[in-house]
């Protein structure tokens, strides 16, 4: 065979040969490209579940320990008057049934700073509701009182404020918490029938 033959068929074959490798290489790259592409938006899409799953729980926990502090307070008022009494104290007994489930729930979601908030939240909470049912069965401990128990709600409200800054901290909100009332800008939106009652201010 011919030299130049040879050598052109070389060339050519070299020539095929680096056209199909460019091409798979480009295709290997793009396939690689496209990948983390996916894995990006995969990630992305789990934090963003995360931090809803997260909101979702803060929304109740809050909810739920507005929902007992305000049924702890009709409770209270309601010790000196028969009327009604028996409507009051279910109403105290699913709020407090109700926040434990919660509770229970945020334990194995929460993250620590924002997890100790709410155990005191929680334990502040049944420590009052014990002394509110004391009195209510008009057997009290020394040192329970209604006044003792106004007390301990008005300092729940505020421990509850401190764990809503808490929870908007962790969630990257930034502003900060002025206790002037319900639908401040920045505070963990109230979950759908969240009752009219405030003790927070």
């Amino acid at each position: 065979m011919d030299i130049g033959v040879l050598t052109a068929l070389l060339v050519a074959v070299v020539g095929v040969i680096g056209t199909l490798m460019s091409a798979l290489l480009t295709q290997r790259a793009a396939d690689r490209s496209r990948q983390r592409e996916q894995d990006r938006a995969e990630e992305v899409r789990d934090r963003r579940a995360e931090v809803q799953e997260r909101w979702s729980c803060y929304v109740a926990l809050n909810t739920s320990g507005r929902h007992y502090l305000a049924a702890l307070t009709d409770q209270l008022h309601a010790l000196d008057r028969e009327a009604g009494l028996p409507s009051v104290r279910q109403r105290l007994a699913d709020a407090r049934d109700q926040h434990r489930e919660v509770y229970a729930e945020a334990q194995m979601r929460l993250p620590e700073r924002v997890l100790d908030h709410a155990g005191a939240v929680s334990h502040g909470l049944g420590a009052v509701y014990g002394m509110v049912r004391r009195l209510d069965e008009g057997l009290p401990r020394p040192g329970d009182s209604a006044t003792a128990a106004q007390e301990g709600i008005e300092a729940l409200w505020a421990r509850l404020r401190a764990m809503r800054r808490e929870m908007r901290a962790d969630l990257g909100v930034s502003r900060s918490d002025s206790g002037r009332g319900r639908g401040e800008a920045g505070q963990v939106p109230a979950a759908p029938g969240t009752d009219g009652h405030s003790g927070d201010g």
